[in-house]
């Protein structure tokens, strides 16, 4: 099956501009549910595009609660200076726990999904860095030595790359397991479409999406186009042997979305950002 560069679907009132949908025909996997899921499933099918919705991950309960019941209840007591939040399931975890920050704790947040998440769920942000990753928020950080402790609360399996770069720097930051990431198997059915290409592309969220991807999905065929959110994730990817396509230059849902249509409309352009 082949597919063109783009599609004008031209059912527009007269004198109105036409509708362009670069993903017309295309059949996506999408490898989480949730508002996650639905939100990129909607903005898949303004595009053109068939979503297919096969959470590739679940969260549960950290192996420690106890650790983080007392780290938590230190930041209630304001014993924390910032509390650093990586993703909007840590947001889910702070509102299940009934968390507020002490007043005068400040709110720091990687990447727009995770902020929009904190305001939703009535919580400040204080600090988001213009380059949505770890490596960005150790870069921009506006903190300094002396404020006092940061709190990172994230994942069990999240890389080091923000707690070590903060306490390079002289923060003092403590990293909890907030939650734990646990592979989900997908539908034979979709494992089927996927293998025969009947799925076009797959977007990768995180580093252990792309691991699932690997072991639920590889050898993928010639014709799948693989998508990063960011070069952390496609850096992770690469890591477990999927090839890269393209590269989302942030870490939103809009950029991943974005890249897809853009390797669509041009796919003999392949400008993956350089990973430093």
């Amino acid at each position: 099956m082949s597919f063109s560069r783009d599609v004008i679907i031209d059912r527009t009132p007269t004198g109105a501009l036409p509708v362009i949908k670069p993903l017309l025909g295309w059949r996506v996997l999408v490898p989480r549910g949730g508002k996650w899921g639905d939100g990129i499933a909607a903005s898949l099918r303004a595009l053109g595009a068939t979503p297919v919705i096969a959470p590739l991950i679940n969260f549960a309960g950290t192996e420690n609660p106890a650790e983080l019941a007392a780290e938590l209840e230190r930041l209630r007591a304001g014993e924390y200076a910032w509390l650093v939040v990586t993703s909007a399931t840590t947001v889910d975890v702070l509102v299940s726990q009934g968390v507020r920050p002490a007043p005068g704790t400040r709110v720091a947040a990687v990447g727009e999904t995770t902020a929009n998440a904190l305001q939703l769920a009535g919580y400040p942000v204080d600090f988001v860095p213009s380059d949505h990753s770890a490596r960005g928020l150790v870069k921009e950080w506006p903190g300094d030595p002396a404020d006092g402790e940061v709190l990172v609360p994230q994942s069990e399996i999240a890389e080091p790359t923000l707690v070590s770069g903060l306490r390079e720097r002289g923060i003092a930051a403590r990293f909890v397991g907030a939650y734990r990431t646990v592979g989900v198997a997908a539908p034979a059915s979709v494992i089927e479409d996927v293998a025969v290409g009947r799925i076009r592309a797959l977007l990768v969220s995180s580093g252990s999406v792309a691991r699932q991807i690997a072991e639920q999905f590889a050898p993928l065929p010639e014709t799948a186009v693989v998508v990063c959110i960011g070069p952390r994730t496609a850096f992770d990817a690469r890591a477990a042997g999927l090839r890269v396509d393209r590269i989302a230059e942030e870490r939103s849902a809009a950029a991943l979305i974005r890249a897809l249509a853009e390797y669509a409309m041009d796919p003999d352009d392949r400008r993956p950002p350089v990973i430093s």
